[in-house]
């Protein structure tokens, strides 16, 4: 297993352990576990002000590679990294097309309160492009 997609797996199954019982054990890497992830951001927003860097910064990457992790269950595909900031993406459908999705930008706006944001939303976009895989078709979700 390579180092990425080692790092995105442990950190999604946190995600699962760290929130079993806030989610009532409904996180399951399926698609429809994305609007108890939405919930649960909506919630955390409420108390953005009152938290650290570390504790944000933790939310973005616990969620944002339990998203990774809905989406290569679903499609497979390959991890990169973009940067220290956008953190890791999911490349689906190499060497004929390359559709990708990047989360914690997107998971960390909707932490910070913009309902604008909506995390199953926005991974519905990814799915609907990912579902056809054009050929020779670039895009990257972020």
């Amino acid at each position: 297993m390579t180092t990425i997609l080692q790092d995105v797996v442990n950190t999604a199954k946190r995600a699962v352990e760290t929130f079993h019982d806030r989610s009532s054990g409904r996180l399951n890497f399926s698609e429809n576990s994305l609007s108890i992830v939405e919930e649960m951001l909506a919630e955390a927003s409420g108390y953005i002000d009152e938290m650290s860097q570390s504790e944000t910064s933790s939310l973005v990457k616990l969620f944002g590679c339990y998203v990774l992790e809905v989406a290569r269950t679903r499609y497979g595909g390959e991890y990169e990294w973009l940067d220290e900031e956008r953190g890791p993406v999911l490349v689906v459908g190499e060497p004929e097309t390359h559709i990708a999705i990047a989360t914690w930008a997107r998971i960390r706006s909707r932490l910070s309160g913009d309902p604008a944001d909506n995390i199953p939303f926005f991974y519905r976009g990814f799915s609907d492009m990912a579902g056809t895989l054009a050929n020779g078709k670039r895009t990257l979700f972020v």
